[in-house]
């Protein structure tokens, strides 16, 4: 079994990323058949627990912000007949739409790593971890080497040494930070350990690593082809949708679907032997109804069956509730 004590710093580097799941989807599969098993202190859920909000904040706002400041300075310098202007304007409206919701979707990744913190192998500190960050602490060793207050980080390295002690035989540990400051050799690859912490990783059970990249290397050295393929099996690039897209969408739903309805009146109406209302609305249908046909071609536009037309009905709501309707307006 691979066992990995990943750092909050590390944690909050994937949750960040948009391309996150393409890892935590795979870490998440082989926790659950039981190739990997998650070290977690309480450490690490508290630290973790305390950066999310920030960092999620961060995530939402912060690209937004940017390209609202952009846009005002566009609005102040660009020239209202300038090509350019217009074009950048377009693109900020896209963007201003878009933006959020890449955001949001980037969120999820911290909920999700919250479950497998909460399903990891929890480590509990004992007196001798204790004592031996003291022991750090007075002989100025990692992560002690730095002017400021390192004893969580001392805790983290001592609890990973620990659980390496009671190692079961063919098992891997891997400790895997971000904070390359306090962890990693000072003058030199920020991959490897701090000279005062080399021996923890010096046999070929124990491996440093740095950063998501250095979690998703210790994922790929310790299972291969089936890291590869659980990558390619459950990794979908998502891509939130432009608002063009979004409002090019929502027309043609509404088309279809005034086209049956308007077709379904004619049936209706010759049905019951109206002809004077039928030839009425026959001429005020005929100028759309021509638009509609030539869009589309006559063979996409019914008559749909029940099924069908729900469908329609059902992702024209979804859409104008995207756009800010309430669900279920279904107007045309």
């Amino acid at each position: 079994m691979l066992r990995l004590l990943i750092d909050t710093s590390t944690w909050l580097d994937l949750a960040k990323r948009r391309d996150g799941q393409r890892l935590i989807v795979p870490l998440r599969l082989l926790v659950d058949d039981g190739l990997v098993d998650l070290l977690v202190p309480e450490l690490v859920v508290d630290e973790f627990e305390r950066n999310r909000a920030n960092v999620e904040r961060s995530m939402t706002s912060s690209v937004s912000e940017r390209f609202r400041l952009i846009r005002q300075d566009v609005a102040l310098y660009g020239s209202v007949d300038d090509f350019e202007g217009f074009f950048a304007e377009f693109v900020f409206e896209q963007w201003a739409h878009k933006i959020p919701m890449i955001g949001a979707m980037t969120t999820r990744n911290f909920e999700e790593i919250r479950e497998l913190l909460q399903g990891g192998t929890r480590l509990e500190a004992t007196a001798a971890d204790h004592a031996r960050v003291v022991a750090r602490g007075l002989a100025k060793t990692a992560p002690f080497h730095r002017s400021r207050n390192s004893v969580a980080d001392a805790l983290l390295i001592e609890m990973y040494a620990s659980a390496l002690a009671s190692a079961d035989p063919g098992d891997h540990y891997a400790f895997i930070t971000s904070n390359s400051d306090d962890f990693s050799t000072q003058n030199g690859d920020k991959r490897q350990p701090h000279e005062d912490l080399a021996a923890l990783f010096a046999s070929e059970t124990s491996t440093y690593r740095l950063g998501d990249a250095g979690l998703e290397q210790a994922l790929y050295d310790e299972f291969g082809e089936e890291m590869a393929q659980l990558v390619q099996e459950t990794y979908f690039v998502q891509e939130p949708r432009g608002l063009s897209d979004i409002l090019a969408a929502e027309k043609e739903l509404f088309d279809k679907i005034w086209y049956e309805r308007s077709m379904r009146h004619d049936r209706e109406l010759s049905a019951n032997g109206k002809t004077d209302e039928l030839a009425e609305h026959r001429r005020i249908a005929r100028e759309a109804r021509e638009r509609v046909e030539k869009t589309y071609g006559t063979a996409n536009l019914g008559p749909f069956d029940p099924f069908d037309l729900g469908m329609l009905n059902g992702k024209l709501s979804a859409l104008r509730w995207v756009l800010g309707s309430e669900w279920d307006f279904l107007d045309t």
